[in-house]
């Protein structure tokens, strides 16, 4: 991180509760829409396509 002239955007290591939100999302992005489609053929493009589309559905189906 030093030499990249960086810095940390999270806590430090084993607080999970700061990070639990990201985890929550990445779990259900892998659940709900990456473990039921099939990606074989796909497109890098169209895959980025449907994992920016995701967060949409997800927000359009809880409400």
């Amino acid at each position: 991180m030093k030499q990249a002239e960086l810095e940390r955007s999270m806590s430090k290591k084993g607080c999970s509760p700061d990070n639990s939100a990201c985890e929550g999302l990445f779990g259900s992005i892998k659940n709900e829409m990456f473990y039921n489609l099939d990606f074989t053929g796909v497109s890098i493009q169209k895959f980025i396509d449907t994992l920016n589309d995701y967060p949409i559905w997800y927000n359009i189906k809880k409400n």
